[in-house]
């Protein structure tokens, strides 16, 4: 089937994606009445992620799609915006926004967000198994099958993404050896119900004062950091020169091009010399793949010049230029929703959902119980499942000085990973039919 979207060419879908955005700034903006109202129920950032993955729904723009020519020969073809955007400004973004960091006062933010961050993996954990136990009752074939077919292998890839990333969810399918014939509906599952639970997030983030309230949840240490922050970036603003941007931009990508260096490097000597990280079926794979190291590397040198006289770049627009980078990702994460899909698979959906929905709950309860901010369970939630790319997104949605607190969360999740979703595999072994 011949899935070409009216827009073939990035160039072109790129505008596309910066008209939206600047559509989304000018209204957001717009001292009318009714923008006023609609962007205190809908935030912008939920905007700028939704209309691209509508323009995706619709066909005009495609992550991805396959031709045939007259022959009958199918080819795929894949945007290269997302690439793009997830290894060249998000590494960029978590730079200039960790520039103005204060650490101290990130590690003042106390356990709660560990202990979130935990939660969800425990959710995620005991969520698969779960799901596959109620789906089992209504519809026993949705989550059954035998040998490579079996579909709670095929889960087994879904737990790896959730709880650490691409890598781990490599290994997973390595690891349990799911057919890879049905493969592509397991990225379906993926790719739709985290980006709808991230478009939920995102949702409340408008409204975190009413959530936590009902929490009952001490945000002081999170306000703590926010002005402080804030007060050093007033104290130090200034008008930026051309002379000051080149310089922000500079910083940036020298570190971009120093972290897919050092990536390169320490990916290339851990497979060349261990085993266990060149074997993808190995616990261990995940420390081979570059982008885990290309994120931990940028936000590493980004903590280390926020030490420097580099950290002055804040009263120029440092983190205004990382914010820049993170929205154009967002739009690019945007893009890979199609909403049209949300009832292709519709059996293997509903596992998707339930399952996400014991991973909410398990976070909702212990928020209430331990009194912590939406801020700690919306961060805590997508370090697992969006991970490295999605988390420093909501927590920079809360304040530029948050972003750090995602990205050292994410980095986390992707050591735990495939240990985790190991574990949820076998507990779904034991319950599948």
């Amino acid at each position: 089937m011949d899935t070409t979207p009216f827009i073939t060419q990035d160039t072109i879908a790129f505008g596309i994606v910066m008209l939206t955005i600047g559509f989304v700034f000018y209204t957001s903006s717009s001292e009318s009445k009714g923008w006023i109202k609609f962007y205190k129920i809908v935030p912008s950032l939920l905007m700028a992620y939704m209309l691209p993955a509508i323009f995706t729904s619709v066909g005009i723009i495609a992550p991805e799609w396959e031709s045939v020519d007259a022959t009958g020969n199918i080819t795929t073809h894949e945007s290269n915006l997302y690439y793009v955007a997830s290894r060249f400004l998000l590494p960029a973004a978590l730079i200039l926004m960790t520039l103005s960091i204060d650490l101290k006062a990130v590690f003042d933010l106390g356990p709660k967000a560990l202990i979130m961050f935990l939660t969800g993996t425990v959710g995620i954990i005991i969520g698969g198994p779960i799901a596959v136990i109620l789906i089992s009752m209504v519809s026993p074939e949705t989550v059954g099958g035998v040998g490579p077919d079996a579909v709670w292998r095929g889960l087994a890839t879904l737990a790896g993404s959730w709880i650490g990333g691409g890598a781990n969810q490599a290994a997973m399918l390595e690891i349990y050896e799911y057919n890879p014939k049905k493969y592509g509906g397991m990225v379906l599952v993926d790719i739709v119900v985290a980006n709808l639970w991230m478009a939920i997030v995102l949702m409340g983030i408008g409204k975190s004062e009413k959530i936590d309230k009902w929490l009952k949840a001490d945000t002081s240490a999170i306000e703590r950091l926010k002005d402080k922050v804030s007060s050093y970036a007033n104290k130090i603003t200034r008008n930026p020169t051309l002379a000051d941007l080149m310089v922000i931009l500079s910083i940036a990508f020298t570190v971009v091009g120093f972290a897919h260096f050092g990536a390169n490097v320490i990916s290339s000597f851990l497979k060349d010399n261990f085993e266990a990280v060149s074997d993808k079926s190995s616990a261990l794979s995940s420390f081979g793949s570059q982008f885990f190291w290309m994120i931990s590397i940028a936000t590493i040198v980004g903590i280390i010049l926020s030490f420097t006289k580099f950290k002055k770049y804040e009263g120029a627009g440092a983190s205004k230029i990382g914010s820049v980078f993170i929205y154009i990702l967002v739009a690019t994460i945007g893009m890979k929703m199609d909403l049209s899909k949300i009832l292709e698979n519709p059996g293997l959906i509903v596992i998707g959902l339930v399952w996400m929905t014991v991973h909410v709950i398990l976070l909702i309860i212990v928020a209430k119980l331990i009194k912590a901010p939406y801020f700690f369970l919306a961060v805590g939630s997508q370090a697992n499942v969006g991970g490295a790319a999605s988390a420093p997104i909501v927590a920079a949605a809360f304040h530029p000085s948050l972003a750090t607190v995602g990205v050292l969360l994410a980095v986390f999740g992707y050591v735990v990973g495939t240990y985790g979703a190991m574990l949820t595999a076998e507990l779904m072994r034991i319950v599948a039919p």
